[in-house]
């Protein structure tokens, strides 16, 4: 059962504010590996979100795949129109936030309390870089 918490503050983040539903995986995300960049799906057998669409949606991961290819990605799925509004990882590394700063995509590290124990696949939340926050707006029906 997830834990109940409305506020999650970030320790970085870039971009514009954004709202959306909420896609929570406990697997690491590779727009390169694990995403069909002609469709925008979760296309790696077995991942934890294998079939889910992606666009308009708010991905929270625990971790960033990949290095330099993955990082243009980013830019590939935004320019096709089925990029995230915003992807919230526990942990990235430095060429993710520069293929999300060049794609104009809102990205976040870092949180507290763990956002994938406190928002569920769903949710609707509002990611607000400038604030460092994550605020759930409506919680899903379960």
């Amino acid at each position: 059962m997830k834990k109940r918490c409305d506020v999650i503050r970030v320790k970085r983040a870039f971009g514009p504010a954004v709202e959306g539903e909420a896609v929570v995986s406990s697997e690491g995300f590779s727009p390169r590996y694990d995403l069909d960049r002609t469709n925008g799906v979760i296309s790696k057998i077995g991942h934890a979100l294998e079939g889910v669409q992606l666009k308009d949606k708010i991905l929270f991961t625990p971790t960033a795949k990949g290095g330099v290819a993955a990082g243009w990605a980013f830019f590939d799925i935004k320019a096709k129109g089925f990029a995230p509004r915003a992807l919230v990882f526990g942990r990235t590394n430095p060429v993710m936030v520069q293929g999300a700063v060049f794609a104009n995509l809102t990205i976040t590290e870092g949180w507290i309390p763990n956002a994938l124990e406190a928002v569920a696949s769903g949710d609707w939340v509002r990611v607000d870089p400038a604030k460092k926050t994550i605020e759930v707006l409506r919680r899903a029906r379960r």
